[in-house]
């Protein structure tokens, strides 16, 4: 393999997905900034690589940085064992953290079960599975491709729970079905707004059948409920600017919480293999806050009282 295109291969995991369209035999353009797929491989050093992650810290999430900083990183050491360079320049860079986020932090705003229930109403109106895909992301605190893993059979009424043991998705050679990004299956208390939604889903219906479909018998992706009810556009209406399909689980994970269940428990119910990872879905909203004033400016009179 070449210098040049073993930097087409890096500039295909590097550039937007606008880029990655272009057939290979195309080189990437040059000069495009905050990117390094544009640079032969031989010629990408450790100072590159720091510019470069410095770029992406002002501009993508955490989450984005740490994925696309490991690719990178796979593909060079790939490079390495293949002697077309002798160090890989991103292990070679020092030991460095993350920019730290001086700004306080907002409060995000997280749907009540009610704003929830409003917004699957409203997909409703579009297609009822639509609705039912809302419900069935919040109340379980699923992925949406957990949500399509779904079979009738998950649903256990005796002991009113559900489990959730696989995920659905498109593939490029059709539906792939995997274990849960966890990797262990979990199970989740079926909540009363739920219940009506899985009492119609799973009535007279073979355990073996798919939970949910769309309105073509496929399985619905967070793409393809933004764009069947317009979903931005939906949200800001129903005083909910800016929230994310993916919202919905980080949601129903705060609503556990909140309530007073146990970190270890709501990350079992998230399937997170580190409670670490669950406060990270975990948000204090403005309600919360108020009612932890409230609490302790009872604690107060009372403890003002008994003096």
């Amino acid at each position: 393999m070449s210098s040049w295109s073993f930097s087409l291969t890096i500039a295909r995991w590097l550039t937007p997905s606008r880029s990655r369209r272009r057939g290979p035999e195309r080189p990437p353009p040059r000069g495009t900034p905050g990117l390094l797929g544009h640079i032969r491989l031989r010629e990408v050093t450790t100072g590159l690589v720091d510019r470069a992650i410095d770029s992406w810290e002002t501009t993508h999430s955490r989450s984005t940085l740490k994925n696309t900083i490991a690719a990178l990183t796979r593909v060079l050491d790939e490079a390495v064992r293949d002697d077309l360079i002798t160090r890989n320049p991103v292990r070679d860079r020092a030991d460095r953290r993350y920019r730290p986020n001086t700004e306080l932090p907002h409060a995000k705003l997280i749907p009540a079960p009610d704003d929830v229930a409003r917004i699957a109403a409203a997909c409703a109106d579009i297609h009822r599975s639509y609705g039912d895909h809302v419900m069935l992301s919040a109340f379980l605190a699923a992925r949406s491709s957990e949500v399509g893993g779904l079979v009738v059979g998950d649903v256990d009424w005796k002991n009113k729970m559900v489990t959730i043991e696989r995920q659905c998705f498109p593939g490029a050679g059709g539906l792939s079905i995997k274990p849960p990004k966890g990797r262990r299956a979990r199970r989740v208390p079926i909540i009363q707004p739920l219940e009506p939604v899985l009492r119609r889903l799973t009535m007279q219906r073979a355990r073996n059948l798919p939970l949910l479909r769309g309105p073509r018998g496929g399985v619905i992706t967070t793409a393809a409920l933004r764009d069947a009810t317009g979903w931005d556009e939906l949200v800001a209406s129903l005083g909910s600017p800016g929230l994310r399909r993916h919202d919905l689980r980080h949601a129903g994970a705060t609503w556990f919480a909140n309530v007073g269940i146990p970190i270890h428990v709501v990350s079992d119910i998230l399937g997170h293999a580190s409670v670490e990872t669950t406060r990270a879905y975990l948000h204090t909203d403005n309600t919360a806050l108020q009612n932890a004033g409230a609490l302790m400016n009872e604690h107060l009179r009372e403890a003002a009282m008994s003096n």
